[in-house]
């Protein structure tokens, strides 16, 4: 059984996309098998039904306003590069008006209605394997999603989840709890492919492997030492991920290729320019199609890497 993995990334999944162009229209790999987590859910839809064009449409023209009802950040551009700071008046409007969220995302789960439609889902549910990956805060473990156990409502309601990074997106209450973006608990979810019958698995992870250091980047307030952890968050469970499903490979034959993002593309992945993730769509095609990815063959009595 073979399967595509799509990690967590926020707009940095429009590098993503471009990967996944590259395996299923270039490439014509065939998947059994779709597993996202974060922004890896908005992608893997499209994929599964084989609308790689209408994804690249949709996603390398997504925007703060289709994501945001209350965006919790300012951007200022100067000199081709973009400021991005906390929005004070507009946290104060969360606060005020109740929630319990610095943002608000509610045009996203619109959205997600507006480019996925019902005709489109009963499709997915008679051809693909689709599943998402979400945070279960209350109860303090990870979820997945499958999509051909779901109604509409409940499709829409799980990938809007398995995106939200939270507190700066919303929260979905739902069955008497709380769930969040899936990355929190499985930013990498390739165990889940494993334990689910996959043995071929190509994973796109949306962090770099070695990104430089910069002695200047100190946070300066509360909200940029809270993605600095979230960060940290996210890096350890990539790490914990893919280590886990490399000794749960072992146990047999299963063949894993990593797209590992190359570079650093952003500071704040919650920040939606049409401009540069069309640039990032077409990073990830040409990477795809001009790079190796990181192999593993995992046997029974040990692993042969090829690199």
């Amino acid at each position: 059984m073979k399967a595509l993995v799509i990690s967590g990334g926020g707009s940095k999944g429009a590098f993503a996309g471009g990967v996944a162009e590259y395996l299923i229209k270039n490439k014509g790999n065939k998947y059994d098998m779709f597993v996202g987590s974060s922004v890896g859910s908005l992608l893997i839809s499209h994929l599964a039904i084989n609308k790689v064009d209408e994804l690249k449409k949709v996603f390398s023209n997504l925007s703060n306003k289709d994501v945001f009802n209350i965006y919790p950040f300012k951007v200022r551009e100067k000199d081709g590069k973009f400021d991005i700071k906390i929005n004070h008046f507009n946290t104060l409007i969360s606060f005020l008006k109740g929630y319990n969220t610095f943002g608000q995302s509610k045009n996203l789960r619109k959205f997600i209605k507006k480019v996925f439609s019902k005709e489109d889902f009963e499709k997915l549910k008679e051809t693909s394997n689709v599943t998402f990956t979400v945070s279960n805060l209350t109860q303090q473990k990870v979820e997945y999603k499958k999509a051909h156990l779901c109604e509409y409502e409940d499709f829409c309601d799980w990938m809007w989840a398995s995106a939200n990074f939270v507190p700066f997106m919303s929260l979905l209450k739902k069955n008497n709890c709380q769930y969040a973006d899936g990355g929190f608990g499985s930013h990498v979810p390739v165990l889940h492919a494993i334990e689910n019958g996959a043995t071929e698995i190509d994973v796109i992870i949306l962090d770099s492997e070695e990104e430089p250091i910069v002695d200047e980047e100190m946070y300066t307030n509360s909200f940029q030492s809270l993605m600095g952890v979230f960060k940290f968050i996210s890096n350890q469970s990539a790490l914990k991920d893919i280590l886990i499903g490399k000794l749960k490979g072992k146990q047999s034959k299963i063949d894993v290729k990593l797209w590992i993002l190359p570079e650093k593309l952003t500071e704040n992945p919650l920040f939606f320019n049409p401009v540069q993730m069309k640039k990032w769509w077409e990073k990830g095609y040409n990477f795809a199609e001009n790079t190796d990815p990181i192999c593993h063959c995992f046997m029974p009595d040990g692993e042969i890497n090829y690199m």
